[in-house]
């Protein structure tokens, strides 16, 4: 396992030695896109307003505070279900060229297909700590779609030290949760073989 610090804009030299299980803190452009924003983009063929190309998106829908003439402060900043974007994902990282997709847990088959294709890294940010992201959150420099509301607006943010994010998929298109499936299930059934043995006297 490495650890990298990426910063805005990300190069594919950048990136392509990063594997499955590497940690990565970002620095630079981050920006917050959930299901609503990219099935406007995918389904209904509107152009994203928010350049996120060799960029960082995050699947979240942030708390914020309007401090009114158009600023913004992050509060909490956790990461949603990052499966939910699945059926959108291959189209999106196509169509944007986004290079880091952060979220929470894993992602499929679209997914890795994408990430090997163009190059670019599906990554988890740890739970529970949307308060710890929100201090690494230096500026929210735009705000797009406000129509959606405040989970669903695209809040374009700086980041400083963003992270740990454990990357999930990488460029080859490995992907950390599935291989890992393969693990446990492995160990389940060695278990599950073990505890019927001390148990078959049961009848």
């Amino acid at each position: 396992m490495k650890t990298y610090h990426l910063t805005t804009p990300i190069s594919d030299d950048d990136i392509k030695d990063i594997r499955i299980g590497d940690i990565v803190y970002l620095n630079g452009s981050l920006t917050t896109c959930r299901d609503v924003a990219h099935r406007r983009l995918v389904e209904e063929h509107r152009p994203l307003p928010v350049n996120v190309t060799d960029r960082a998106i995050l699947h979240a829908g942030p708390i914020i505070k309007d401090l009114g003439h158009d600023k913004y402060e992050m509060v909490a900043v956790g990461p949603t279900t990052s499966m939910r974007m699945e059926k959108f994902e291959e189209e999106f990282v196509k169509q944007t060229r986004v290079k880091l997709i952060v979220g929470k847990g894993g992602m499929g088959l679209g997914t890795e297909r994408a990430c090997k294709k163009y190059h670019a890294l599906h990554l988890v940010y740890p739970a529970g700590n949307a308060v710890y992201a929100a201090l690494h959150v230096n500026k929210i420099v735009d705000a797009q779609w406000k129509d959606l509301g405040m989970p669903e607006t695209l809040w374009a943010c700086e980041v400083k030290d963003f992270g740990p994010l454990i990357v999930s998929i990488d460029t080859n298109g490995d992907n950390l949760f599935e291989k890992n499936k393969v693990i446990f299930n492995e160990r389940k059934e060695a278990e599950i073989k073990k505890i019927n043995e001390q148990v078959k006297f049961i009848k």
